[in-house]
């Protein structure tokens, strides 16, 4: 077994999944209703944020997904008291906060990218921490360089051995002038994490300000920091002696809510997505209403549905907040396999996110993958060198097929594709979907999908 099924085996027994593999009967809407909770991308960095404070924290409408039980025993061997305390709710004590031993961490770490958020938190409870190699999606090169430049700047001092990166702090850390050369969501908390506790002034600029970095701000003001939001994506951070802990219920999350949004396209059905909102999703549902697909906002949720009549092919080019999600494209291309004509998809955020495509490729999509981008005279974000565009030719009839996950997103949209499909289709690591999709297969269930487990 390869280490990505290793990991896919791991997260789907985390999270009670029957089986790492279901077989499923394509070619049925999805039509039903299902809810989301609090966002992958927020409620595990607010979780190292509890780290920070001097009495307990809670947090609300966590997600029942893998990457929260990795952070919660990370916390756990740290000495932090992690208790579920109602549905979707945790208390998180870190009054007994001690050394970890490497081994543990690294055991625990190997399917998640979050132990580097661990280390400002670290260095300032305990002078040092220790970060193994750093697993995640396969989604191309995610260096950490921004996160050691930032941790160097504080006055952090980086050894890296052959168990991986240790920091130290020997005279503690203090405030610094960070100009990050892109918004990377993952540098901005780890500054925010950091910088917090650190002494004196930072000042942060080319930060991200996706909503799940503000909602980890506003967490961070709860707790007695004094944080100060710029234009132009900068952000000052005055130190402070002590933070206490928060009471705090998680952003929904809105790429779970974009992926269930783009299923009921693919497959012509009708989802009510409880706990989306509209100002968090305004750039995705511009592009949904373009491609023909239609919505209806409510006090507790969206409803998409697919009107019937043509799809209509769009141009997309993803981009760092208020753009185009890069986690929306890939269950957005799904759906637009099946829209009449050619959509272009030029993913500008990582290198290597459009992988996916030769799964889709091998169901009967018509789908080129440029490497090195596409030249346009109507682009509007700046090219970069790893840039990728997909053109997508449609609409092409998806046929059933045996599909190994790659990765959260990709692996997602490979579930749709199956959906979406005409016959049956064995998916496989079907686990690294329970990462960020919390009940996924309970959920599919309740929409009328065709399914059973495998092996």
């Amino acid at each position: 077994m390869n280490s990505l099924a290793k990991d896919s085996t791991a997260a789907a027994k985390r999270t009670g999944l029957l089986s790492n593999q279901i077989i499923i009967n394509g070619g049925k809407p999805l039509r039903g209703r299902i809810n989301v909770r609090g966002a992958k991308n927020l409620a595990t960095k607010a979780m190292v944020a509890a780290l920070l404070a001097d009495t307990p924290s809670v947090l609300k409408d966590v997600p029942a997904i893998s990457d929260v039980r990795v952070v919660t025993g990370m916390l756990e061997a740290y000495g932090v008291t992690v208790t579920e305390t109602g549905d979707g709710e945790l208390t998180l004590d870190p009054g007994n906060v001690l050394k970890a031993h490497f081994a543990k961490i690294d055991a625990l770490a190997g399917s998640s990218r979050i132990p580097i958020l661990f280390c400002g938190p670290l260095l300032h409870r305990l002078g040092e921490a220790l970060i193994p190699d750093l697993g995640g999606c396969r989604i191309g090169d995610r260096p950490i360089d921004f996160h050691l430049d930032a941790l160097r700047a504080f006055g952090a001092v980086v050894d890296k051995s052959y168990e991986g990166i240790r920091l130290t702090a020997p005279d503690g850390l203090h405030g610094a002038d960070i100009d990050l050369p892109y918004p990377s969501v993952g540098a901005t908390e780890q500054v925010l994490l950091t910088a917090v506790l650190a002494r004196g002034v930072t000042e942060l600029k080319g930060a991200a300000i996706e909503p799940e970095i503000m909602d980890l701000i506003a967490i961070l003001q709860k707790m007695g920091a004094i944080i100060n939001v710029e234009p132009d994506r900068v952000i000052f951070i005055e130190g402070v002696e002590k933070l206490s802990g928060y009471n705090h219920r998680a952003l929904f999350d809105r790429n779970e809510a974009a992926s269930w949004a783009s299923a009921a396209l693919a497959t012509g059905g009708d989802i009510f997505v409880e706990g989306a909102k509209q100002q968090e999703l305004m750039t995705f549902l511009n592009i949904f209403r373009k491609v023909g697909g239609a919505f209806d906002i409510a006090e507790d949720g969206i409803r998409f549905w697919h009107p019937g009549g043509i799809l209509k092919p769009v141009v997309i080019e993803t981009d760092v907040h208020p753009g185009f999600m890069t986690d929306w494209q890939q269950p957005l291309i799904v759906a637009l396999t099946q829209a009449e004509g050619r959509s272009v998809v030029h993913e500008t955020v990582y290198e290597n996110r459009l992988g996916f495509t030769s799964a889709l490729i091998e169901m009967g999509a018509n789908i080129d993958v440029f490497e090195e981008g596409l030249e346009s005279i109507s682009r509007r974000v700046p090219r970069r060198p790893l840039e990728q565009a997909a053109v997508i030719i449609g609409p092409t009839p998806l046929h059933g097929a045996d599909v190994e996950i790659p990765d959260l997103r990709g692996g997602f949209s490979h579930l749709i594709a199956a959906l979406t499909a005409e016959g049956q289709s064995t998916v496989s690591n079907i686990g690294i979907i329970a990462r960020g999709y919390e009940h996924f297969t309970d959920k599919l269930q309740s929409l009328g999908a065709d399914f059973v487990y495998e092996g």
